[in-house]
C-alpha cells in the first residue's frame, strides 16, 4: 500500500491555509438592517427643529452668524430650492432612521455600505474598497463621496464633494468646503453614530455629534417614493423676490431670551459656547425661568413603552396635562 506523503514545504502551505480561512475578517461587525432614531435624545433638535434664532454650541463664525440671521424659511418655499436634500451631515441632526445593507462583489467581498436614503436625505454609499477619493475641482453632490475602513470594531468614514446646505434647520450654513467623519459603533442592538463636520468657511473649530439608533427589524423606513415637482407654493414667490431679513433686522433674534432668559452673547453661539468654561461668562447675566413652558419631555407615568411625552408647539396652559414639566 502506497502513502502520499506530505513534503514540509506543502504541510507549512496547507497549515497556513487552513489557519487564513479560521482568522476573523479584519474585526468587522454586522452593520445591516433598519435602525430607528428613539426621539428620547436631543428631541427637540431632532423632532421639531431648534428655535429660529439659536445658534448656540455651534462654532460657527461671524460670516456664518451674518448668513444665519438672513435667513427665513420662507426660502424653502421658493421652486428652486423646494427639491433640495440636506447634505449627509444632516443624517444625526434629523428625526431619520438608518437602514445599512452591506454591498458584496461578485466573489462576495464586501466592497461598500448602502445607506438608503429619505425624503430629506439622498441615498449614499460608503465605500470599502480602497478606491480614492476625487480631484478637489471634481463635481459636488448631494451625497458626496464617501470611503469606509475599519478600526477594531468602529466603523470610520470620510466624506468630501457634498454640496453646502444648512448645518442646523434654522439656517446655520454649511458651505461645500466642509468634509464629514463619522465613527459607526454598534453596541447589541444599539448603532452610535459620533460624526465630526470640519467646514474652513463657515466654523471656527469642528462640530461634533454623537447620536444613537436602535434595531428594529419590524420597522418601515419612509423612503424617498416619488420625485419632487416644484411648485409655486406662495403667490409672492414669484422669481422677483427672494426671501430674507437685512441686517439688523431679523424679529426673532431675541426670542430665546425672551422664552428662556438666555443672554443674547450666547444664543447667537460660537466655538466658546461648547464648553462649559463658559457658565463663568454667564454669572450674573442668566436667571432660570420659574416653570418650563415649551418643549418639555418627560416620560410617561405608567407608559409600557420608551416613548416620551412633549410640549411639542405653542405654549402650555396651566394645568394642561400633556407630558411632564421639569421646573
Amino acid at each position: 500500500m502506497k502513502f502520499n506523503v506530505l513534503k514540509p514545504a506543502n504541510f507549512l502551505a496547507a497549515f497556513f491555509f487552513i489557519g487564513i480561512l479560521s482568522l476573523p475578517a479584519a474585526a468587522q461587525i454586522d452593520l445591516s438592517g433598519t435602525w430607528v432614531a428613539k426621539l428620547h435624545q436631543d428631541y427637540q433638535e431632532r423632532a421639531p427643529g431648534p428655535e429660529i434664532v439659536d445658534y448656540m454650541g455651534l462654532p460657527i463664525n461671524a460670516e456664518a452668524r451674518a448668513k444665519a440671521l438672513a435667513y427665513t424659511a420662507s426660502q424653502i418655499a421658493m421652486p428652486e430650492r423646494q427639491c433640495l436634500y440636506y447634505p449627509p451631515t444632516y443624517q444625526a441632526f434629523g428625526p431619520f432612521n438608518i437602514r445599512l445593507a452591506a454591498i458584496n462583489d461578485n466573489m462576495g467581498r464586501l466592497i461598500g455600505w448602502a445607506v438608503a436614503g429619505t425624503p430629506d436625505l439622498v441615498s449614499t454609499t460608503i465605500w470599502m474598497d480602497g478606491r480614492p477619493h476625487p480631484l478637489p475641482n471634481a463635481p459636488h453632490t448631494f451625497d458626496g463621496f464617501t470611503t469606509g475602513k475599519w478600526e477594531g470594531d468602529v466603523l470610520v468614514t470620510y466624506t468630501t464633494h457634498f454640496k453646502a446646505g444648512y448645518l442646523r434647520r434654522n439656517g446655520v450654513p454649511l458651505s461645500d468646503a466642509a468634509t464629514l467623519t463619522r465613527h459607526f459603533m454598534r453596541h447589541g442592538d444599539v448603532l452610535t453614530i459620533t460624526q465630526y463636520i470640519d467646514d474652513p468657511v463657515y466654523l471656527s473649530e469642528p462640530e461634533v455629534v454623537s447620536r444613537s439608533w436602535k434595531l428594529d427589524v419590524k420597522a418601515s423606513l419612509n423612503n424617498i417614493v416619488a420625485l419632487c415637482t416644484p411648485e409655486t407654493e406662495i403667490e409672492r414667490l414669484d422669481g422677483r423676490t427672494v426671501p430674507h431679513y437685512l441686517p439688523g433686522k431679523n424679529p426673532f433674534i431675541d426670542e430665546m431670551t425672551k422664552l428662556y432668559n438666555i443672554p443674547q452673547e450666547a444664543v447667537l453661539g460660537g466655538a466658546e459656547t461648547m464648553y462649559p468654561e463658559y457658565r463663568k461668562k454667564l454669572e450674573g447675566k442668566y436667571t432660570p425661568i420659574e416653570k418650563c413652558v415649551r418643549y418639555c419631555c418627560g416620560w410617561v407615568a405608567g407608559a409600557a413603552t420608551d416613548l416620551i411625552k412633549c410640549i411639542g408647539v405653542g405654549y402650555a396652559t396651566p394645568g394642561e396635562p400633556f407630558g411632564r414639566r421639569f421646573n
